[in-house]
């Protein structure tokens, strides 16, 4: 067992919750589950499971992920930043373990880890989304996470990071109703991350956020979600993940990239404030 921290942010999660859990049980050492007054009997589940719950207001992840990690008052030498709907697998979590040993005293900063999507009952492993990566394992008091509504990254303030080579597993999926209005809550909150980034120095944002506002909002609004599906679909191959495949591009594209263009424009034509969101309700 590594010495590491698990926080997890939930918000009825009783489906998802016991198997994230019982994923990560024989890394870490302490799990901190964060919950936003789940409807559901997400917190006992997780105490069951030997689970510290607290329980806060939700007003967007980077803000209760600092609450979280404040709350935690974590001692350990590493922090681990897990979705309730992520899994590491027993190769992921060996990997892991052995990882976290191995740079203890090392200038390894953080580890990222690397995940396949599944969507509808699918692995998607073309269109530019596998491997997806994220920095999820950090050195406690070395990482911070960015200050935005949508798409937040850990940062390192110092040390290097080193990237996994197995497999863990994110099942976003819980149905296309649950998909698309999860897309919808989601284009709001980057939507107002836009306009938040227009007026803010974005020199220690993530290359990502700085791609994003440099090079693909400078393209036509509506050419870049077809550029965006063109280079998902074909470019990145993913036909080859089939019928999924074209859903799963066509929807990040045409409703989830178009529908946060479309919100700029509305914002920027009729310049109403963008209301706070609260916990995405599932």
């Amino acid at each position: 067992m590594a010495d590491i921290t698990a926080i997890i942010l939930t918000r009825n999660e009783k489906d998802f919750i016991e198997e994230c859990i019982l994923s990560i049980k024989d890394v870490v050492k302490r799990i901190v589950v964060v919950d936003s007054f789940s409807e559901d009997n997400t917190c006992e589940l997780a105490k069951k499971l030997g689970a510290e719950v607290y329980q806060h207001e939700f007003y967007n992840y980077s803000k209760q992920y600092k609450y979280a990690v404040h709350i935690a008052n974590v001692k350990t030498k590493w922090i681990l930043r897990i979705d309730a709907d992520e899994r590491l697998t027993k190769e992921s979590a060996e990997e892991l373990n052995k990882l976290c040993k191995e740079n203890e005293n090392t200038n390894v900063s953080g580890i990222v880890l690397r995940f396949y999507n599944m969507f509808l009952n699918k692995p998607m492993y073309h269109g530019g989304m596998y491997p997806w990566k994220k920095l999820s394992v950090y050195k406690t008091g070395l990482g911070d996470i960015e200050d935005r509504n949508m798409d937040e990254h850990i940062i390192l303030s110092s040390g290097k990071t080193i990237e996994a080579k197995k497999d863990s597993k994110h099942l976003a999926f819980r149905g296309l109703t649950f998909f698309t209005n999860k897309c919808n809550w989601y284009s709001t909150r980057e939507a107002m991350d836009y306009f938040d980034n227009l007026s803010t120095d974005s020199s220690n944002a993530s290359l990502k956020t700085m791609f994003k506002m440099k090079v693909y909002y400078k393209l036509p609004l509506g050419f870049r979600s077809w550029l965006y599906y063109a280079y998902r679909y074909y470019i990145r191959l993913g036909f080859l993940d089939g019928k999924e495949g074209k859903i799963f591009a066509f929807l990040h594209a045409y409703w989830y990239r178009f529908l946060v263009d479309a919100k700029i424009y509305e914002h920027e034509k009729l310049g109403e404030e963008f209301k706070p969101t609260g916990a995405l309700k599932s």
